[in-house]
């Protein structure tokens, strides 16, 4: 009777083992989505401070997160150098395992000046191989300054050689208004975003036009109330839209794996 019981017990610890690696496993295994932006993706903290929000931090509320985990990674006052620049990109990257997401927006501080002694953030306008060499007052050192559209490739190759799945989306608009329509960023950030998704073979979500479209229907009395400070961070109400705006998007992707990880609606 002894015996059986030992065999028995011992039987229950392999079985509970078992269930306990096999939990640990998932766990492990679950895919992240990362998500690099400015300060347009992430306001300050993302507390809502100065109420002022990212859609960054309200796109997790969309998606079962007991099977994915959202990570906003984006940081306020970055263009798509600084934020590699700066180290942000390579702490994301060391992290980044197969099956995993990056989603990108980049473009609204893209066009700050190379080397002013504020910020020196300014990438080269367009998406080609362009660079100058530049000597940076903020870091007190000689670097070479490339394209938008060459950062946003390093972005897309780096997170792609790791197993993961890019996602590049134009930049927000900016409150901007003529005549009563909301002016486009048609030819520049947005086009060239698009261009660059385009020839990497990754997905694109045109988020300037999906969000301009809806601003225009909405008209400027209504939409200037999204933005209580400035004509580009948004206060939660426009972080909200601007993050459905996101999932109608994703929702709109063909055969895009990370759309199997939205909330059923």
């Amino acid at each position: 009777m002894k015996k059986f019981s030992n065999k028995k017990y011992t039987s229950l610890m392999l079985a509970a083992a078992v269930v306990l690696c096999s939990a640990f496993t998932l766990l492990k295994e679950k895919p992240v989505l990362y998500v690099i932006g400015d300060s347009t993706v992430k306001n300050g903290k993302g507390k809502g401070d100065n109420d002022q929000w990212g859609w960054g931090d309200l796109v997790a509320s969309y998606f079962d997160q007991t099977k994915i985990k959202i990570e906003n990674r984006a940081l306020g006052g970055t263009s798509t150098r600084t934020f590699q620049s700066k180290g942000l990109w390579d702490s994301v990257l060391v992290k980044i395992k197969p099956g995993d997401f990056v989603m990108m927006q980049f473009g609204h501080n893209d066009g700050s000046p190379l080397d002013d002694t504020a910020r020196a953030r300014g990438t080269i306008k367009g998406i080609g191989p362009e660079s100058k060499e530049i000597y940076n007052p903020i870091t007190k050192k000689q670097e070479v300054v490339y394209t938008y559209g060459w950062y946003l490739r390093k972005f897309i190759k780096e997170a792609t050689e790791k197993g993961a799945i890019a996602i590049v989306c134009s930049p927000v608009p900016r409150s901007n208004w003529s005549e009563g329509k909301l002016a486009r960023s048609e030819g520049s950030y947005s086009t060239w975003a698009e261009e660059v998704a385009t020839a990497e073979k990754v997905y694109f979500i045109s988020l300037n036009k999906i969000i301009s479209n809806k601003y225009d229907v909405l008209g400027e009395k209504t939409v200037s109330g999204y933005f209580p400070k400035d004509h580009t961070h948004t206060n939660g109400a426009g972080a909200k839209l601007n993050a459905q705006s996101v999932i109608e998007g994703l929702k709109s992707l063909k055969k895009c794996p990370l759309k199997s990880y939205l909330l059923k609606s």
